[in-house]
């Protein structure tokens, strides 16, 4: 049984989703301290300019706080959100699919809660591409220990006989190997790409932006296809 432990990021690049495609349970990792300019309230968007933050306004005190813990400003940052997504891929080929997909999302529910919003989002995008890894909450389940002890105790209540890690999670569980290895638990650092490229709005190919850049390119029927590593690009 494969298993993938992250937190929840908004709107991630295809990398995030490539990884929730590689296990066969996938488990938000909320129940952590937020960290401030990370993934969890930005990503990037490209226009003919170049890449660019996308970035929700976050309160100071979100530092002291779990992930799960962070709340979100009043809704007005969501419209602009979303009127800056429009006025980036409004000639991209799927774009009117898209927008729909988004307008729906950022209107029809003020999101108070970035945890919540962040994994509602990145549920229905995976719906979209036809992801179909088992998606579960870590607040769901017993978190006990230091930090390699409570992720290893969370690995086997998901029954996971291989832990995949994204690559930066080596600095940590280097020094820990030995734990994973008593508990019977295979562990594999994810690396990532090459990636097919596809058509965007910079001449020069950036795969390190959100998924929404591939959404709006891509045909649905495609996605799967494109989050996928090592393909040749064209």
């Amino acid at each position: 049984m494969n298993v993938v432990i992250l937190q929840s990021n908004y709107i991630p690049w295809k990398g995030y989703f490539e990884l929730i495609n590689d296990a066969d349970v996938f488990c938000f990792y909320d129940e952590v301290q937020y960290t401030k300019n990370d993934w969890r309230n930005r990503n990037k968007l490209n226009n003919i300019n170049g890449a660019f933050w996308l970035s929700i306004p976050i309160n100071k005190v979100a530092v002291k706080l779990k992930i799960s813990e962070v709340n979100l400003p009043k809704t007005e940052w969501q419209l602009e959100h979303l009127n800056i997504i429009k006025q980036t891929y409004k000639k991209a080929p799927q774009f009117n699919v898209i927008y729909s997909f988004l307008e729906d999302f950022y209107l029809s529910n003020p999101w108070e809660n970035l945890s919540e919003m962040n994994q509602n989002f990145i549920q229905k995008i995976c719906n979209y591409i036809g992801i179909k890894t088992k998606i579960v909450n870590s607040k769901d389940y017993i978190l006990s220990g230091d930090k390699v002890d409570r992720l290893i105790y969370l690995i086997q209540q998901l029954n996971g006989t291989k832990y995949i890690s994204g690559p930066a999670g080596k600095n940590y569980i280097d020094n820990y190997e030995n734990l994973f290895k008593e508990k019977k638990i295979e562990l594999e650092y994810k690396s990532y790409g090459p990636y097919k490229s596809y058509t965007q709005n910079t001449k020069e190919f950036n795969n390190f932006v959100s998924v929404l850049d591939l959404l709006m390119f891509v045909p649905q029927n495609e996605l799967l296809d494109y989050i996928k590593s090592n393909y040749d690009s064209i």
